[in-house]
């Protein structure tokens, strides 16, 4: 399988976390990959692995073996001074828990993304709030917004350096429907623009729109399909 048309792959991911004498493995062997524009769906129970899945392919943990390339170049296993600098260039992060800085705007939180890559770009920061339609929430706080106004200032933030991995985690989790459907619609639009895109997820709208499903069980994927 050739890495080339792959904007992330993750080759025999282990990761292990002890507590006293208890090893517990939380990823066992998983190997996946998402091609440019394309929408990815990882689905499981609750304890599956999924959330530890995201944390080393976002560089944001360290898996016990195996690693992760993105566009190519591998990203774990390297210090984490260099991990977040891949990150910052290749990689948006969506939380369910929000990534954005409570005591600053909308635009500041975009802003502050950006600082940490000094890259030219053509989109402003008002075309990008624009873009998820919160140009009219430019100057509002997080605790300011509402809960689909949040998960659009979050992706906004996630894709301020126009990534070519974009992860999300229950990017939907609790929303209505009508809110889950617009932050679905642009994610989509992401990939449709070149992006791979992988979501974790419970939401079977989610899965709808997904061109593939990974499904998870303890700490395993079952036929990722590259």
């Amino acid at each position: 399988m050739s890495t080339t048309v792959m904007a992330l792959q993750a080759r025999e991911l282990y990761r292990f976390f002890r507590a006293g004498e208890e090893e517990t493995q939380a990823l066992r062997g998983v190997s996946l990959c998402v091609r440019r524009g394309e929408t990815v769906a990882v689905v499981g129970p609750s304890g599956a692995g999924k959330s530890t899945l995201l944390g080393c392919l976002a560089g944001l943990d360290e898996p016990s073996g195996g690693d992760v390339r993105i566009d190519g170049v591998r990203i774990s296993h390297r210090p984490e001074a260099e991990r977040a600098r891949l990150r910052a260039r290749g990689i948006g992060v969506l939380l369910q828990s929000s990534n954005l800085v409570a005591h600053l705007s909308v635009t500041d939180n975009v802003r502050l993304a950006r600082s940490a890559v000094r890259r030219a770009t053509t989109v402003t920061v008002k075309d990008l709030l624009e873009q998820v339609g919160l140009a009219g929430r430019a100057r509002a706080l997080p605790r300011q917004l509402s809960g689909g106004e949040l998960a659009r200032a979050g992706l906004a933030v996630a894709v301020a350096n126009s990534p070519g991995v974009l992860l999300a985690d229950e990017p939907t989790g609790e929303l209505d429907g009508d809110s889950e459907r617009l932050v679905l619609e642009l994610l989509r639009s992401r990939a449709d623009a070149g992006c791979g895109v992988l979501i974790v997820t419970h939401s079977a709208e989610a899965v709808r729109v997904a061109d593939r499903v990974i499904t998870m069980a303890d700490g395993r994927v079952h036929d990722d399909g590259c």
